[in-house]
C-alpha cells in the first residue's frame, strides 16, 4: 500500500508547482486532485480547465515523480445525479466526463462520484432510479475511457449498508464502476472493516480519515486527527489485504492545529499513514 493525500488537505493558497514539490518532499507517493468551483483554491481543477493546463500539471507530476492517483470533486452536491431536476442530472454527466478527461490526461486510475439525491421532495426510490439511470447513460463514455468510476459512501443516506452499495454497483454491470470506500464516513453508524469484507474486490480507491463517536454508533461525533478516533485501522488494513486491495491510501483530512505549519502537517500525515500501513501504532 502507498501513501496519498487529497489536495483539499493542502494550504489553499499553494499553487500546483509548490504543492507537488511540498507533497513529494514530505514523502507521499501520490496525490488526489479535485474538480472544484472556480476560485476554490490555487490548485483546483475546474470545469473550465484546459488541455494545456492539464498538460502543464502532468509535466509537474512527472517532474516531481508524484502520481495523480485519482480525481475527486466538490461539485456533486450541486449537480446531483439523483436529482429530480433533469438539468442537474445532465450537468452531473458533464462533470463525470470532465473528471474522466482530467484523470485520463493526468494518468490517474479513476475518479470519485457520489450517487444520491434523496430529500423531502425526492424519495429514496426516485433518487435510486435517477442515479442508476444517470450512471447507466454514462456507461459508453466510462467504457471508452477504461478508468474506474468509484462510487463513494457519504452521509447522504443513499448507501446505508454494504449490501446496498454492492448491489447497486453489481446492478450496473460495468467492470469500471466500483466502490470508492471512505473508512471514516462509515464509522458513525457502522464498522468499516465489515463493509470492506462485503465490498471486496469492488473497491478501487480508499479515502482515510478518522471519526470519534460520542459514545456508540449513531450518536454523532467529531473528526479527530488520524489514529485518535474509532476507525479500527488494525482491522481495516488486514481486511483490505484480504480483499486483494493494494493501492493508495488517500488521506482526506484537515490541519487541526493552528500553530502547526503545513510542512509539519504533511510530514506528520506521512508518518501516520506509514504507521497505519505497517500496523505500528
Amino acid at each position: 500500500m502507498k501513501k496519498s493525500i487529497n489536495a483539499w488537505s493542502i494550504d489553499s493558497k499553494t499553487n500546483f508547482d509548490d504543492m507537488f514539490s511540498q507533497i513529494k518532499k514530505a514523502g507521499f507517493d501520490g496525490i488526489e486532485l479535485n474538480v472544484d468551483a472556480k476560485g476554490n483554491s490555487a490548485h483546483s481543477l475546474t470545469l473550465e480547465t484546459t488541455d494545456k493546463e492539464l498538460a502543464d500539471i502532468l509535466a509537474l507530476s512527472k517532474k516531481y515523480n508524484l502520481l495523480v492517483v485519482s480525481i475527486s470533486t466538490s461539485l456533486w452536491w450541486s449537480v446531483n445525479m439523483g436529482s429530480a431536476n433533469k438539468e442537474n442530472r445532465e450537468n452531473s454527466r458533464k462533470l463525470l466526463e470532465k473528471q474522466l478527461i482530467c484523470a485520463k490526461t493526468l494518468g490517474a486510475s479513476g475518479i470519485l462520484t457520489v450517487p444520491g439525491g434523496i430529500s423531502e421532495d425526492t424519495s429514496i426510490a426516485e433518487a435510486y432510479k435517477n442515479s442508476f439511470d444517470t450512471l447507466e447513460s454514462c456507461k459508453d463514455i466510462i467504457e471508452e475511457y477504461k478508468l474506474k468510476v468509484g462510487l463513494e459512501n457519504v452521509w447522504n443516506t443513499f448507501f446505508v449498508s454494504p449490501f446496498d452499495m454492492a448491489n447497486f454497483i453489481d446492478s450496473l454491470k460495468c467492470k469500471y464502476i466500483s466502490a470508492y470506500y471512505d473508512v471514516g464516513n462509515g464509522v458513525a453508524f457502522s464498522w468499516s472493516e465489515y463493509w470492506i469484507e462485503i465490498l471486496g474486490n469492488r473497491i478501487s480507491h480508499i479515502h482515510i480519515k478518522d471519526f470519534k463517536r460520542n459514545s456508540g454508533i449513531n450518536s454523532g461525533g467529531t473528526w479527530p486527527d488520524l489514529l485518535k478516533g474509532d476507525v479500527n485501522f488494525r482491522k481495516i488494513i488486514p481486511a483490505l489485504k484480504k480483499a486483494g486491495w493494494d493501492g493508495y491510501l488517500t488521506a482526506e483530512i484537515g490541519k487541526t492545529d493552528a500553530d502547526q505549519s503545513f510542512e509539519d502537517f504533511y510530514k506528520e500525515t506521512v508518518e501516520l499513514e506509514s504507521k497505519i500501513i505497517a500496523g505500528d501504532f
